[in-house]
């Protein structure tokens, strides 16, 4: 078995950690077949839900969600939540007052690189879900037993996401999180059981993945009360039910906080006229389908912000130019003033960022777009007489000429191309995999190929389109 397909079945199924779930539903079933009642814990706590809004099952995101059951004008405060609610974890660095089992949960987090931040304040829920009498356990209850994220993916619909960036991504998580259960396991080996910060519970793997899973896909990064200093600190926090809005990039609803008092408040407020059974949405961010499907477990049809990373490679670039029949790159020879051009743009030197990206709302990256202009220039005086910004804009005037730019698109959609060449299989055949019913995580590995895909084709298009332009331009210029 290899590496990869060793780490997948690790995280394949997920040992319940204090108790099983119910799996009669067809949506993800909740930590607890009979969860106490969330809006009621809410409200006994100080918390608020507008009457309008309840807890039900939504076609929006194939599980539960809060829907309206009556028309909400703009501005109505739809939930407000007292600053206690939220469950946290920061660091106990200063803090000499916290405990034994607090400082255990402190030093491991600061074992946690910074980009999987969500583990973090995933050992702090897996504390208290492991804790009897949990204060927050009626909303810990009542999470999913299970997400869709790429980690709990079976080994083949990992390769069945047919993209090598998220494919790392995926990786690098399972393997953080099978060395991550050793070095607990090295930590808490010699403590007494009064200072095991999981209880009696034994946490591995798969239950570390749930909670880093389960904090991605439901935490928001906002301000925490003030420090000492008086600054307020950007926190990870889990919002019981402001975690059930959806997520949509035209939302009906946004968060408010009160940031003056140190004792804030959270608060949903209708951004717009709600409907009557319109779900209560949020815009999670202006994210490509990488981190909507590496983080909240869905794919977003026809994401404006979505793009596909592609390695700024000179072999790549003069198999493109050959296929577009553009004549003597200097790609792989650049001359010394291209030199330092491409170095300004950090696509040179001692520590290059090679990534660079197709798609998203410019098309095609600003130092993609500036390198392929000036390595395909012919005057040396033409190009040095604009600066980066103008070098990088696609809706600028072709800087170095008609000529040079119907180079440069040519170039561009034979790299499309060729990227597209990449994938094993092509949209339409992945459109009649999913017509012939596929699981679930199938389907969203069909899915999110299918997105990027789309995202090369309407590259192409639009460049493709950029062409047609520049030639009748050209024409009109020689006939006149």
């Amino acid at each position: 078995m290899s590496t990869s397909k060793a780490i997948m079945s690790s995280l394949t199924h997920m040992r319940p950690l204090t108790c099983a779930a119910s799996a009669s539903s067809s949506y993800p079933s909740r930590l607890v077949p009979y969860a106490p009642d969330l809006i009621k814990w809410v409200t006994k706590e100080g918390g608020f839900l507008h009457p309008a809004v309840k807890i039900a099952h939504s076609h929006h995101s194939n599980g539960l969600g809060l829907v309206t059951n009556q028309q909400i004008p703009t501005g109505t405060d739809l939930i407000i939540l007292p600053h206690h609610l939220p469950l946290s974890f920061r660091s106990f660095d200063s803090d000499q007052s916290q405990d034994s089992v607090d400082s255990v949960l402190a030093q491991l987090a600061h074992r946690i690189p910074e980009e999987l931040w969500a583990m973090k304040l995933g050992l702090k829920l897996l504390q208290e879900r492991a804790k009897v009498g949990s204060f927050w356990w009626p909303y810990i209850s009542n999470l999913p037993e299970t997400y869709s994220v790429p980690i709990f993916f079976p080994g083949e619909d990992i390769k069945n996401l047919q993209y090598a960036p998220l494919l790392h991504q995926v990786n690098k998580r399972c393997r953080f999180l099978l060395d991550f259960e050793q070095e607990i396991k090295r930590a808490l080996v010699n403590l007494t059981p009064d200072k095991y910060p999981f209880g009696d519970q034994e946490v591995h793997a798969s239950s570390l993945g749930w909670a880093m899973a389960a904090v991605s896909s439901r935490a928001f990064r906002l301000y925490g009360n003030k420090c000492p200093d008086g600054v307020h600190i950007e926190v990870p926090m889990m919002l019981p039910l402001i975690d059930m809005c959806n997520h949509s990039f035209s939302p009906n609803a946004r968060i408010v906080q009160e940031r003056d008092t140190d004792n804030m408040k959270m608060q949903v407020v209708a951004e717009r006229e709600i409907k009557e059974d319109d779900p209560l949405l949020l815009n999670y961010g202006c994210l490509s389908n990488d981190f909507f499907l590496l983080d909240y477990g869905f794919v977003v049809d026809s994401n404006p912000y979505d793009h596909i990373e592609l390695k700024y490679d000179i072999a790549l670039l003069d198999a493109a130019s050959m296929a577009a029949g553009v004549s003597s790159p200097n790609f792989s020879a650049p001359v010394p003033w291209q030199e330092l051009i491409l170095s300004q743009l950090n696509l040179a030197g001692e520590a290059p960022d090679l990534k660079v990206t197709l798609g998203g709302h410019e098309i095609v990256e600003g130092r993609l777009l500036a390198a392929l202009r000036v390595l395909l220039a012919n005057n040396m005086e033409t190009a040095q007489n604009y600066d980066l910004n103008t070098l990088k804009s696609l809706s600028a005037e072709p800087p170095l000429g008609v000529a040079n730019e119907k180079a440069v698109f040519r170039t561009l959609v034979a790299l499309c191309v060729i990227a597209l060449e990449h994938f094993p299989t092509k949209i339409m055949d992945d459109e009649s995999l999913l017509k012939q019913g596929v699981s679930g995580s199938t389907e969203l590995a069909i899915q999110f190929r299918i997105q990027k895909k789309s995202v090369i084709v309407d590259v192409m298009r639009s460049l493709s389109r950029k062409l047609k332009l520049l030639s009748s331009k050209e024409t009109v210029t020689d006939e006149g």
